[in-house]
Protein backbone atom coordinates (compact mmCIF):
# COMPACT_ATOMS: atom_id res chain seq x y z
CA UNK A 1 0.00 0.00 0.00
CA UNK A 2 1.11 3.55 -0.80
CA UNK A 3 2.30 5.61 1.99
CA UNK A 4 0.19 8.80 1.05
CA UNK A 5 -2.87 9.29 -2.07
CA UNK A 6 -0.16 10.77 -4.38
CA UNK A 7 1.76 7.99 -4.58
CA UNK A 8 -0.83 5.42 -4.91
CA UNK A 9 -2.25 3.73 -7.65
CA UNK A 10 -5.64 5.00 -7.06
CA UNK A 11 -4.30 8.84 -7.34
CA UNK A 12 -2.14 7.96 -10.26
CA UNK A 13 -4.29 5.47 -12.53
CA UNK A 14 -7.63 5.81 -11.17
CA UNK A 15 -8.85 9.42 -11.12
CA UNK A 16 -9.96 9.88 -14.40
CA UNK A 17 -10.61 12.74 -16.82
CA UNK A 18 -14.27 13.42 -17.44
CA UNK A 19 -13.72 13.28 -21.32
CA UNK A 20 -11.81 9.94 -20.98
CA UNK A 21 -15.30 8.43 -19.03
CA UNK A 22 -17.33 9.95 -21.45
CA UNK A 23 -15.69 8.39 -24.27
CA UNK A 24 -15.84 5.28 -22.92
CA UNK A 25 -19.24 4.97 -22.72
CA UNK A 26 -19.89 5.74 -26.20
CA UNK A 27 -21.41 2.20 -27.16
CA UNK A 28 -23.63 2.61 -24.09
CA UNK A 29 -24.74 6.51 -24.76
CA UNK A 30 -26.71 4.83 -28.28
CA UNK A 31 -29.00 3.08 -26.09
CA UNK A 32 -29.42 4.88 -22.73
CA UNK A 33 -29.30 8.88 -21.94
CA UNK A 34 -27.05 10.41 -19.37
CA UNK A 35 -29.62 10.39 -17.29
CA UNK A 36 -30.73 6.80 -17.74
CA UNK A 37 -27.51 5.38 -17.72
CA UNK A 38 -26.99 7.68 -14.22
CA UNK A 39 -30.22 5.76 -13.37
CA UNK A 40 -29.04 2.41 -13.87
CA UNK A 41 -25.43 3.51 -11.51
CA UNK A 42 -27.82 4.26 -8.44
CA UNK A 43 -29.70 1.33 -9.18
CA UNK A 44 -26.86 -1.07 -8.75
CA UNK A 45 -24.76 1.21 -6.21
CA UNK A 46 -28.45 0.47 -4.20
CA UNK A 47 -28.02 -3.36 -4.64
CA UNK A 48 -24.54 -3.07 -3.25
CA UNK A 49 -25.32 -0.75 -0.51
CA UNK A 50 -28.27 -3.54 -0.05
CA UNK A 51 -26.17 -6.37 0.16
CA UNK A 52 -23.02 -4.91 2.45
CA UNK A 53 -26.03 -3.42 4.75
CA UNK A 54 -27.52 -7.47 5.26
CA UNK A 55 -23.94 -8.96 5.19
CA UNK A 56 -23.09 -6.50 8.03
CA UNK A 57 -19.96 -4.63 6.48
CA UNK A 58 -18.40 -1.46 7.01
CA UNK A 59 -19.36 1.40 4.95
CA UNK A 60 -15.80 1.40 3.62
CA UNK A 61 -16.42 -1.78 2.47
CA UNK A 62 -19.64 -1.08 0.66
CA UNK A 63 -18.18 1.79 -0.68
CA UNK A 64 -14.84 0.23 -2.16
CA UNK A 65 -16.87 -2.49 -3.51
CA UNK A 66 -19.36 0.51 -5.23
CA UNK A 67 -16.57 2.00 -7.03
CA UNK A 68 -14.92 -1.25 -7.91
CA UNK A 69 -18.00 -1.45 -10.01
CA UNK A 70 -17.98 1.83 -11.33
CA UNK A 71 -14.57 1.67 -12.35
CA UNK A 72 -15.32 -1.61 -14.65
CA UNK A 73 -17.80 0.32 -16.59
CA UNK A 74 -15.56 3.01 -17.01
CA UNK A 75 -13.54 1.09 -18.82
CA UNK A 76 -16.37 -1.13 -20.16
CA UNK A 77 -19.91 -1.16 -21.50
CA UNK A 78 -22.62 -2.19 -19.44
CA UNK A 79 -22.79 -5.20 -22.62
CA UNK A 80 -19.35 -6.73 -21.29
CA UNK A 81 -20.72 -8.46 -18.01
CA UNK A 82 -24.12 -8.75 -16.59
CA UNK A 83 -23.67 -6.19 -13.72
CA UNK A 84 -26.24 -7.96 -11.64
CA UNK A 85 -23.50 -10.38 -11.89
CA UNK A 86 -20.71 -7.77 -10.96
CA UNK A 87 -22.07 -6.29 -8.14
CA UNK A 88 -22.18 -9.23 -6.08
CA UNK A 89 -18.34 -10.47 -7.40
CA UNK A 90 -17.49 -6.73 -6.55
CA UNK A 91 -18.83 -7.12 -2.83
CA UNK A 92 -17.02 -10.15 -3.23
CA UNK A 93 -14.03 -8.96 -3.49
CA UNK A 94 -14.26 -6.31 -1.41
CA UNK A 95 -14.93 -7.87 1.50
CA UNK A 96 -11.47 -9.48 0.59
CA UNK A 97 -9.05 -6.74 0.08
CA UNK A 98 -10.76 -4.32 2.87
CA UNK A 99 -9.86 -7.59 5.42
CA UNK A 100 -13.72 -8.10 6.46
CA UNK A 101 -12.87 -11.51 7.22
CA UNK A 102 -13.90 -14.50 5.37
CA UNK A 103 -17.44 -14.28 3.57
CA UNK A 104 -18.93 -17.84 3.66
CA UNK A 105 -19.92 -18.38 -0.62
CA UNK A 106 -23.23 -19.87 -0.22
CA UNK A 107 -24.05 -16.55 2.21
CA UNK A 108 -23.21 -14.57 -0.40
CA UNK A 109 -25.34 -15.71 -2.78
CA UNK A 110 -28.09 -16.43 -0.93
CA UNK A 111 -27.99 -13.47 0.56
CA UNK A 112 -27.95 -11.56 -3.40
CA UNK A 113 -30.86 -13.81 -4.39
CA UNK A 114 -32.56 -12.66 -1.11
CA UNK A 115 -31.82 -8.83 -1.36
CA UNK A 116 -33.27 -9.34 -5.23
CA UNK A 117 -36.12 -10.91 -4.69
CA UNK A 118 -37.51 -8.87 -1.87
CA UNK A 119 -36.37 -5.41 -2.69
CA UNK A 120 -35.55 -5.41 -6.18
CA UNK A 121 -38.45 -7.34 -7.82
CA UNK A 122 -39.45 -4.19 -9.42
CA UNK A 123 -35.92 -4.67 -11.55
CA UNK A 124 -35.27 -7.73 -11.62
CA UNK A 125 -38.20 -10.48 -12.44
CA UNK A 126 -37.78 -14.47 -12.09
CA UNK A 127 -35.01 -16.32 -10.40
CA UNK A 128 -31.35 -15.49 -9.91
CA UNK A 129 -29.59 -17.13 -12.04
CA UNK A 130 -25.86 -16.44 -10.83
CA UNK A 131 -24.09 -19.11 -8.43
CA UNK A 132 -20.93 -18.53 -6.93
CA UNK A 133 -18.70 -20.09 -9.45
CA UNK A 134 -20.12 -17.26 -11.70
CA UNK A 135 -18.37 -15.06 -9.10
CA UNK A 136 -15.50 -16.70 -9.31
CA UNK A 137 -14.71 -16.42 -12.71
CA UNK A 138 -15.91 -12.81 -12.84
CA UNK A 139 -13.53 -11.64 -9.94
CA UNK A 140 -10.78 -12.81 -12.67
CA UNK A 141 -12.17 -10.59 -15.24
CA UNK A 142 -12.51 -7.74 -12.51
CA UNK A 143 -8.96 -8.08 -11.05
CA UNK A 144 -7.71 -7.89 -14.71
CA UNK A 145 -9.32 -4.82 -15.49
CA UNK A 146 -8.19 -2.74 -12.66
CA UNK A 147 -4.90 -4.45 -13.41
CA UNK A 148 -5.17 -5.15 -9.23
CA UNK A 149 -5.37 -1.34 -8.36
CA UNK A 150 -6.92 -2.70 -5.05
CA UNK A 151 -6.50 -0.10 -2.39
CA UNK A 152 -8.90 2.17 -2.25
CA UNK A 153 -9.17 6.20 -0.70
CA UNK A 154 -12.26 7.39 0.36
CA UNK A 155 -13.57 10.18 1.56
CA UNK A 156 -14.39 9.67 5.14
CA UNK A 157 -10.86 9.93 7.03
CA UNK A 158 -10.15 13.23 5.54
CA UNK A 159 -14.27 14.73 6.15
CA UNK A 160 -13.16 13.65 9.82
CA UNK A 161 -9.68 15.58 10.26
CA UNK A 162 -11.90 18.80 8.63
CA UNK A 163 -14.70 18.33 11.27
CA UNK A 164 -12.33 18.16 14.28
CA UNK A 165 -10.51 20.92 12.69
CA UNK A 166 -13.67 22.98 12.53
CA UNK A 167 -14.61 21.73 16.03
CA UNK A 168 -17.77 20.29 14.27
CA UNK A 169 -17.66 16.59 14.82
CA UNK A 170 -21.58 16.74 16.25
CA UNK A 171 -22.84 18.91 13.92
CA UNK A 172 -21.48 18.20 10.46
CA UNK A 173 -20.00 15.12 10.65
CA UNK A 174 -22.91 12.67 10.21
CA UNK A 175 -24.18 15.22 7.55
CA UNK A 176 -21.51 15.15 5.44
CA UNK A 177 -20.91 11.24 5.69
CA UNK A 178 -24.48 10.72 4.33
CA UNK A 179 -23.43 13.16 1.28
CA UNK A 180 -20.31 10.99 1.16
CA UNK A 181 -22.68 8.16 0.49
CA UNK A 182 -24.31 9.78 -2.02
CA UNK A 183 -21.60 10.66 -3.85
CA UNK A 184 -20.89 6.72 -4.85
CA UNK A 185 -24.30 7.42 -6.92
CA UNK A 186 -22.30 9.43 -8.78
CA UNK A 187 -19.21 9.85 -11.16
CA UNK A 188 -17.70 11.66 -8.08
CA UNK A 189 -15.24 8.79 -6.93
CA UNK A 190 -13.78 8.65 -10.33
CA UNK A 191 -13.46 12.03 -11.41
CA UNK A 192 -12.17 13.62 -7.99
CA UNK A 193 -9.69 13.25 -5.06
CA UNK A 194 -11.36 11.91 -1.84
CA UNK A 195 -10.53 15.21 -0.04
CA UNK A 196 -12.13 17.37 -2.36
CA UNK A 197 -15.02 14.79 -2.46
CA UNK A 198 -14.89 15.63 1.14
CA UNK A 199 -14.39 19.72 1.15
CA UNK A 200 -17.65 19.30 -0.91
CA UNK A 201 -19.82 17.84 1.31
CA UNK A 202 -19.05 19.57 4.31
CA UNK A 203 -19.52 23.03 2.28
CA UNK A 204 -23.50 21.37 1.41
CA UNK A 205 -23.79 19.82 4.98
CA UNK A 206 -22.65 23.29 6.17
CA UNK A 207 -25.44 25.09 4.53
CA UNK A 208 -27.94 22.80 5.23
CA UNK A 209 -27.32 23.20 9.21
CA UNK A 210 -26.37 26.94 8.49
CA UNK A 211 -23.16 26.97 10.23
CA UNK A 212 -20.90 29.51 8.74
CA UNK A 213 -17.40 27.40 7.87
CA UNK A 214 -16.27 30.49 5.30
CA UNK A 215 -13.22 31.17 7.53
CA UNK A 216 -11.94 27.88 7.62
CA UNK A 217 -12.20 27.14 4.03
CA UNK A 218 -10.57 30.44 2.71
CA UNK A 219 -7.31 29.71 4.42
CA UNK A 220 -7.60 26.18 2.78
CA UNK A 221 -5.20 25.84 -0.34
CA UNK A 222 -7.47 23.79 -2.74
CA UNK A 223 -8.80 23.99 -6.18
CA UNK A 224 -11.93 25.21 -5.29
CA UNK A 225 -13.24 25.60 -8.94
CA UNK A 226 -13.39 21.48 -8.47
CA UNK A 227 -14.63 21.75 -4.95
CA UNK A 228 -17.84 23.63 -6.60
CA UNK A 229 -18.48 21.00 -9.48
CA UNK A 230 -18.71 18.20 -7.35
CA UNK A 231 -21.29 20.87 -4.87
CA UNK A 232 -23.21 21.20 -8.47
CA UNK A 233 -23.28 17.51 -9.24
CA UNK A 234 -24.16 16.76 -5.65
CA UNK A 235 -27.25 19.37 -5.77
CA UNK A 236 -28.38 17.33 -9.09
CA UNK A 237 -28.87 14.61 -7.74
CA UNK A 238 -30.89 15.61 -5.00
CA UNK A 239 -33.06 17.25 -7.38
CA UNK A 240 -33.38 13.84 -9.65
CA UNK A 241 -33.89 12.56 -6.65
CA UNK A 242 -36.97 14.69 -5.68
CA UNK A 243 -38.70 13.47 -8.98
CA UNK A 244 -37.41 10.03 -9.44
CA UNK A 245 -39.56 7.20 -8.83
CA UNK A 246 -37.34 3.95 -9.13
CA UNK A 247 -40.04 1.21 -9.02
CA UNK A 248 -41.81 2.93 -11.92
CA UNK A 249 -38.97 4.16 -13.81
CA UNK A 250 -36.53 1.34 -13.93
CA UNK A 251 -37.34 -1.05 -15.44
CA UNK A 252 -38.35 0.62 -19.50
CA UNK A 253 -34.56 1.89 -18.38
CA UNK A 254 -33.18 -1.74 -18.06
CA UNK A 255 -35.32 -2.99 -21.06
CA UNK A 256 -33.29 0.00 -23.67
CA UNK A 257 -30.09 -1.06 -21.64
CA UNK A 258 -27.46 -3.11 -23.81
CA UNK A 259 -26.76 -6.70 -22.79
CA UNK A 260 -24.68 -9.33 -22.52
CA UNK A 261 -25.51 -12.68 -23.77
CA UNK A 262 -27.48 -14.66 -21.34
CA UNK A 263 -25.80 -17.55 -19.06
CA UNK A 264 -27.68 -20.33 -18.13
CA UNK A 265 -27.78 -21.45 -14.24
CA UNK A 266 -25.98 -24.54 -13.17
CA UNK A 267 -29.25 -26.37 -12.84
CA UNK A 268 -29.97 -26.03 -16.66
CA UNK A 269 -26.20 -26.70 -17.31
CA UNK A 270 -25.90 -30.22 -19.28
CA UNK A 271 -24.49 -33.00 -16.49
CA UNK A 272 -21.60 -34.97 -17.73
CA UNK A 273 -24.30 -38.40 -17.76
CA UNK A 274 -26.22 -36.48 -20.58
CA UNK A 275 -23.34 -35.72 -22.57
CA UNK A 276 -22.54 -39.05 -22.50
CA UNK A 277 -25.84 -39.90 -23.71
CA UNK A 278 -26.27 -37.25 -26.48
CA UNK A 279 -22.99 -38.63 -27.71
CA UNK A 280 -23.81 -42.12 -27.31
CA UNK A 281 -27.06 -41.12 -29.65
CA UNK A 282 -25.17 -39.02 -32.43
CA UNK A 283 -23.05 -42.81 -32.52
CA UNK A 284 -26.18 -44.82 -33.22
CA UNK A 285 -27.70 -42.17 -35.81
CA UNK A 286 -24.39 -42.39 -37.43
CA UNK A 287 -24.68 -45.99 -38.01
CA UNK A 288 -28.49 -45.60 -39.35
CA UNK A 289 -28.56 -46.60 -43.30
CA UNK A 290 -29.71 -43.17 -45.10
CA UNK A 291 -32.64 -44.67 -46.27
CA UNK A 292 -34.21 -44.41 -42.55
CA UNK A 293 -35.05 -46.90 -39.86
Amino acid sequence: MAGNFWASSHYQQWVIDRQDLCRERQHDMKHLTEEEYQKVMILFANVIQALGEHLKFRQQVIATATVYFKRFYARNSLKCIDPWLMAPTCVFLASKVEEYGVLSNNRLITTCQNIVKNKFGHAFSGEYPYRIQHVMECEFYLLEMMDCCLIMYHPYRPLTKFCADIGSEMELLPVAWRMINDSLRTDIPLLYPPYLIALACLHLASIVKQKDIKTWCAELSVDNDKVMEITKTMVSLYEMWKIYDEKKEIQPILTKMPKPSPSRPPSETPTMQDANSQQQQQQQNQQLPSGGV
